[in-house]
């Protein structure tokens, strides 16, 4: 309902009763299993025997917290690792790609930029079977005609890495060419004729301009990497992320471990996003729009 136009009273309290009860409906279960991650039974579930920590830093024989848990503590790490190189990667390709279609013209261009977004429309685990069907076909024929076994093509990270890399460099492609396409070309133009160079003139100006982007990319990417389910379970081997070693152990049933391990990557996603919007406000020097 628009501010400026008048309304009746019960529709203003209608509206934020709506606005209650669906931010209530997205809060209520990540309040649930925040609880359930400090209570003092094996599991999470009513009734209430007590707080405890035991969930996250237990190391006894009948409980093991999550920052003892080998497996969780193994496949967190395969998580960030896959989660940092694509991140890493988005953000270069999708800066170099945002720069190929917004400063050149070439033949094909319109027919590239709509198959860039084909990744955005295919759902995640119809991309990782297409994915994993393509590099186990090509694995069996060099296998098969040239005796050369590439283990980067069978099921494991390095394949997960190009799963979630093929739409996530995409979405940072996006991202960067709306920052991009608002730039003046004028202040690249007047630093040229002053005598600096393309690498200085890029290094100086249109980097820092780009700065709050990339940095709010690379979190997006990070984000979006570290918690992908689908796309990952169809390209995963024997090195499970976090993700997918969680969801084996649902299959077990709920722990109150698990409750602990999503508290914790609510809280680190919160950290993230508050650090993407401290250093973009704080970045000294850019530009006024």
């Amino acid at each position: 309902m628009l501010r400026t136009l008048p309304g009746k009273r019960y529709l203003h309290w209608m509206h934020r009763a709506y606005l209650g009860l669906f931010l209530a409906y997205l809060a209520t279960p990540l309040l649930v299993v925040a609880v359930f991650a400090f209570n003092d039974s094996g599991i999470p579930s009513l009734p209430w025997r007590g707080a405890t920590l035991d969930w996250f830093i237990g190391n006894g024989s009948s409980r093991t917290g999550m920052l003892f848990d080998r497996e969780i503590a193994v496949s967190m790490g395969h998580s960030l690792f896959v989660a940092l190189l694509v991140s890493v990667l988005s953000i270069i390709c999708g800066t170099t790609t945002a720069f190929l279609f917004e400063r050149y013209e070439f033949r094909g261009k319109r027919f590239l930029y709509l198959l860039m977004l084909v990744p955005l429309v295919i759902p995640g685990v119809i991309l990782g079977i297409a994915i994993l069907a393509f590099s186990s076909t090509l694995a069996n024929g060099l296998e098969a005609y040239f005796d050369l076994s590439v283990d980067a093509l069978r099921p494991g990270l390095a394949l997960v890495v190009l799963g979630q890399f093929s739409f996530i460099a995409t979405i940072a492609t996006l991202v960067i060419s709306a920052r991009l396409r608002k730039f003046d070309r004028s202040l690249e133009e007047a630093a040229l004729n002053l005598g600096a160079s393309p690498v200085t003139v890029l290094r100086t100006i249109t980097l820092p301009f780009l700065y709050p982007t990339l940095v709010g990319c690379g979190l997006v990417a990070f984000l979006m990497s570290f918690e992908n389910f689908s796309t990952t379970l169809m390209l995963v081997g024997s090195d499970a992320p976090l993700m997918i070693t969680m969801f084996n152990r649902m299959r077990q049933g709920s722990t109150p471990e698990l409750n602990a391990v999503s508290l914790a990557l609510m809280l680190g996603s919160a950290l993230l996003g508050l650090a993407g919007i401290l250093a973009q406000r704080s970045r000294p020097g850019e530009q006024n729009e």
